[in-house]
């Protein structure tokens, strides 16, 4: 089993949830040109010429962005939009961050894939239905995903986000359910 990341997923007011797939770090050149640091799996299809984003900065409303061209650069994408002419324009969207609808996310493929945005907020529970506490994010460690469990009253717990222990993910049940080795789940 493996998770897709897609971004970190926020609620908009209008109740659809969007992804971040990039950051804007600063201006690049004098022709507009942005350094986006990435944050999706998927830089080819998010940042491919024509695909609209959604800009977020604080104290400016919500606009929408073209890519017309963005090519590797340091580990980063430099990005250029049709609304972003110049210079200035570009040095004003320092810190924007990039954002798509989780609508614009086609589901996977292989059964047993998820997007990260479909496994947050999934109620996690033992075999015998009790519940243990809510996935509130997924993380990547050397070792692999690992399921951060929102507990209450208790600290978080990692879970491996693997077939043994999570052997049941029920995205239409709003759950995923834990076979948890002795002492997973332990408070230390």
């Amino acid at each position: 089993m493996s998770s897709t990341p897609t971004g970190n997923g926020t609620r908009h007011d209008s109740g659809t949830t969007e992804l971040l797939v990039g950051v804007v770090a600063r201006a690049h050149g004098l022709r507009g040109e942005l350094v986006v640091d990435v944050h999706t799996d998927s830089p080819d299809e998010r940042f491919a010429p024509g695909a609209v984003l959604t800009a977020r900065r604080a104290g400016v409303p919500d606009g929408p962005l073209t890519v017309e061209s963005a090519r590797p650069h340091s580990g980063r994408l430099l990005v250029r939009f049709v609304e972003v002419p110049d210079r200035n324009a570009a040095e004003a969207m320092r810190g924007a961050r990039l954002l798509i609808s989780t609508d614009a996310v086609a589901p996977p493929t292989d059964p047993d894939e998820f997007h990260v945005h479909q496994l947050e907020g999934l109620r996690a529970e033992l075999e015998d239905g009790s519940v243990v506490g809510t996935v509130r994010e997924v993380i990547y460690g050397p070792g692999g995903e690992l399921l951060v469990l929102a507990r209450p009253d208790l600290p978080d717990a990692l879970v491996p986000f693997v077939r043994p222990i999570v052997p049941t993910v029920d995205l239409d049940g709003g759950r995923v359910v834990l076979t948890p080795p002795e002492g997973l789940l332990d408070v230390t």
